[in-house]
């Protein structure tokens, strides 16, 4: 067990040198799996079922909570999932190689695979409080760093082709997660989602609430766009996040003439994260706004990118859902038809996360809200090197 910390430590705080003694390491798939990737994966689906089957959601008072049953069977199989999502990834990696400069070798290909996704499953520790959600998709982006840093060294392609090879090979890693989410929904649902074709080069997934779109023929278009995410990415590694008083400032006094009664801060470099977070609540009589304005760095952008590549909508007779990309800025919201609850997300350009969430007021008047503050301003903010 202490030799799996060690590795899990080095491998998120210095990937580099890390990668270079995964490189001269000998050992198999299956000594591989049962080592390392099993114990991790356990990781995100046990604390996902404490999170939503034991401790739930708390709304207006409301804990709402996943079913005891059902949230054992998605443990199970979101936990058998995460380990064929490794197996397969490491197939892609491997079939890729050539494509890019590198070699083809099964055992290498597999360990990039294994060790890239530490992030994600250390990071689904955060699914034990699911209001802390964000963070854990935050550390799952930062495997997307860790693939880029150890293709070169593990699969010897070129560093000039680290990015496009990175870039194809997440791309394919997303298309797969779709295709799993299907899988998945086998168990976990009353329906599964039905695949077909939209017209336009396009997948569409339809399910029993709702429908999201791939669009595949802008696949190629946004292998390059995680090009320059990946660029991103390197450079974040060695900037500081904004700082902290910058987004508080950014919260207005007043939003709708509901005056600000509350402001919280709070700084990820003392957790060692490249983030930083200030939020407010405005109160006026019956009706309530919190704002969250988070610096995810090149993360966010990463968020964007992997959000952008599909649109999403789900509807239901109480509800609606919709993400889509407008501006070069995702945009979601999340509304109640009967106006009692509504929340929206926009990550900028820039990788900020501005996300308003109000109740007893319907999407439009919240949207007019979010307006108040200033996204060009936020955007426009620049992030200071590492001293």
């Amino acid at each position: 067990m202490q030799a799996l910390i060690q590795r899990v430590q080095r491998i998120l705080l210095q990937p580099v040198p890390t990668w270079a003694e995964i490189d001269n390491e000998r050992t198999d798939v299956l000594s591989l799996f049962k080592s390392y990737v099993m114990p991790l994966a356990l990781i995100p689906a046990l604390c996902g079922f404490i999170g939503m089957s034991l401790i739930g959601i708390s709304l207006l008072g409301v804990t709402v909570r996943i079913p005891l049953v059902s949230g054992l069977v998605q443990m199970v199989v979101s936990y058998a999932l995460s380990l064929a999502g490794v197996f397969v990834l490491g197939l892609v990696i491997d079939a890729l190689a050539p494509m890019f400069g590198g070699q083809k070798n099964p055992i290498q290909a597999f360990k990039v695979a294994a060790y890239s996704c530490t992030a994600a499953f250390v990071g689904g520790v955060f699914g034990l409080i699911p209001a802390l959600s964000v963070l854990g998709l935050l550390a799952a982006l930062y495997s997307f760093y860790l693939l880029y840093t150890g293709l070169p060294v593990l699969m010897q392609s070129g560093r000039d082709k680290s990015l496009a090879y990175t870039a194809v090979v997440v791309v394919v890693a997303l298309v797969l997660g779709l295709v799993m989410a299907g899988v998945s929904s086998l168990f976990t649902r009353s329906q599964m989602p039905a695949l077909g074709h939209s017209g336009g080069g396009s997948i569409t997934v339809n399910g029993p609430k709702g429908k999201v779109t791939v669009d595949m023929a802008g696949l190629e278009a946004a292998g390059k766009k995680m090009e320059e995410a990946a660029r991103q990415m390197e450079k974040a590694n060695n900037s500081e996040a904004l700082p902290v008083q910058a987004l508080k400032a950014a919260l207005p006094q007043q939003l709708g003439g509901m005056p600000r009664t509350a402001v919280q801060t709070q700084d990820g470099a003392a957790l060692g994260l490249p983030s930083s977070h200030a939020s407010a609540t405005y109160t006026l009589e019956d009706r309530q706004v919190k704002l969250d304005i988070t610096d995810a760095g090149a993360l966010g952008q990463m968020a964007a990118l992997a959000a952008g590549m599909g649109t999403s909508e789900k509807e239901d007779e109480v509800r609606v859902e919709k993400t889509w990309q407008e501006g070069g800025r995702t945009r979601h919201q999340r509304y109640y038809k009967d106006g009692s609850q509504a929340e929206m997300e926009v990550v900028l350009k820039n990788g900020v996360v501005i996300r308003a969430n109000a109740n007893q007021m319907n999407v439009q008047a919240l949207q007019t809200l979010l307006s108040q503050v200033s996204w060009t301003s936020l955007e426009a903010m620049e992030r200071k090197p590492k001293s």
